[in-house]
């Protein structure tokens, strides 16, 4: 289920305009099964729907001549390492909270407001194959109306604050930036566990306080490795100690208006694929894609995108609104980015001109622009039936959204290197099935 939990959780799906003045303390009604029609008290009824009840609706252009069918999909995991935070450096660079809800990360690890090329490439990553770029997306959360809070550990970001590694560190630093992340991970594991709930220092003496000397460990690994061939860095002792937070609630993990236990998709899928008019060029680096419209409810619906279904109805129905699936079906948020670039530009004034879709009828890109590998991030989750048919379930908003689903967006930077963009293009152009 849940990875976090957060506080007492009273708010209402509707409850976003509020901001920071009322969080909306109502209770969620259990439900015994049923109908959609069966939403909990609160939630607006009008935002699920059954996905059985949608008939089909996915249209695909049909590949030409020359069509490219080749797919390169990247492992980049589930953010493991917990790396959330309410910034955005693409649509609001510099500006902490710019997104004013949540966003799950996976790639590249530095990624937050001030986020800049150079930093960006300087950055470890989660993605097996060294891919910096960063993807990231709103969370999902589910209202659970569970008073115990679940600890977690807060750790700083090490790969951040490293110098630029030289070639002949990465492969250890790789390995032991991966070993922060387990070790992470297993401390996670048994907190949630409540080992001794008995003890009020039980968490800190026997779970956090041996997790700062692994870390001390590691982190001192990773100078060591960088000083064999370059100044080693100092100070990187102050990045061991991590804190104890209180899971999802009383946290930064936590915003007005979008508060509930953050589900961790079951699989997160990340995969570039070619177009149905021909052969598609590399991106240049450092390109920045958005998908969706974080304000559909103000900019209208030009750039708002149906992207929920269901496992099992991927290829026939693809919606706007929260589904309610069938037992033995997830829910599921699939994002195809626009995939047509100007050939010039890495990014514009709204972010949008220097790249958009190809025609949905052919798949051709307008006139001056190429096509590029087009990028499918699918996230697949496993929401119990219940909470589907109570309506308790949403994505991360601005408060003026109010969860709405047709608000659904992702974000997208190409950090990759060369020789793995490359790797890229010619999967996708060849028509192999690579896997990263």
């Amino acid at each position: 289920m849940s990875l976090y939990k957060g506080r007492s959780l009273a708010v209402k799906l509707t409850a976003g305009l509020l901001g920071l003045t009322a969080l909306g303390a109502l209770a969620v009604a259990a439900s015994t099964g049923g109908e959609v029609s069966a939403l909990a008290d609160g939630a607006d009824k009008s935002q699920f729907t059954d996905i059985t009840k949608v008939k089909p609706n996915v249209q695909r252009p049909r590949p030409g001549k020359g069509a490219t069918t080749g797919t390169f999909t990247v492992d980049c995991g589930r953010n493991e390492n917990g790396h959330f935070n309410p910034d955005n450096f693409i649509a609001q660079p510099g500006v902490r909270n710019g997104a004013q809800h949540l966003h799950d990360y996976v790639g590249n690890l530095s990624t937050d407001a001030d986020s800049t090329d150079g930093s960006l490439e300087r950055a470890g990553t989660t993605c097996r194959n060294g891919d910096r770029s960063a993807y990231f997306w709103p969370v999902v959360r589910i209202n659970d109306g569970d008073e115990d809070e679940a600890k977690t550990v807060s750790c700083p970001d090490v790969a951040s604050k490293l110098p630029k590694v030289p070639d002949q560190a990465k492969a250890e630093v790789d390995r032991n930036l991966a070993l922060l992340k387990t070790q992470i991970a297993e401390a996670n594991t048994r907190l949630a566990k409540n080992e001794n709930p008995r003890d009020p220092n039980f968490n800190q003496n026997a779970i956090v306080g041996p997790l700062k000397d692994k870390r001390v460990a590691t982190i001192d690994r990773m100078a060591i490795a960088i000083g064999r061939n370059a100044e080693r860095p100092q100070g990187l002792e102050k990045l061991a100690p991590c804190k104890l937070e209180g899971g999802d609630g009383g946290g930064e993990n936590e915003l007005p208006g979008n508060e509930g236990d953050i589900q961790r998709p079951e699989t997160v899928d990340l995969t570039f694929q070619g177009s149905p008019a021909g052969k598609v060029v590399a991106m240049p680096k450092f390109l920045r894609v958005l998908y969706g419209d974080a304000k559909v409810t103000a900019n209208g619906t030009k750039n708002a995108r149906d992207s929920w279904t269901c496992t099992g109805f991927e290829d026939k129905v693809l919606i706007n609104k929260y589904p309610v699936c069938p037992k033995g079906s997830k829910v599921k948020r699939i994002h195809d980015f626009p995939s047509c670039w100007d050939g010039k530009n890495t990014d514009s004034k709204n972010h949008r001109d220097h790249i958009a879709f190809p025609d949905p009828g052919t798949g051709k890109c307008k006139d001056g622009f190429k096509a590029v590998p087009q990028l499918r991030i699918s996230l697949t989750y496993n929401i119990p039936l219940d909470v589907q048919k109570q309506g308790r379930y949403a994505v991360d908003s601005f408060p003026e959204e109010k969860h709405n689903p047709f608000s659904d967006h992702d974000d997208f930077a190409n950090v990759m290197s060369q020789q793995i963009m490359n790797r890229l293009v010619d999967c996708v152009n060849t028509g192999k099935k690579c896997r990263e």
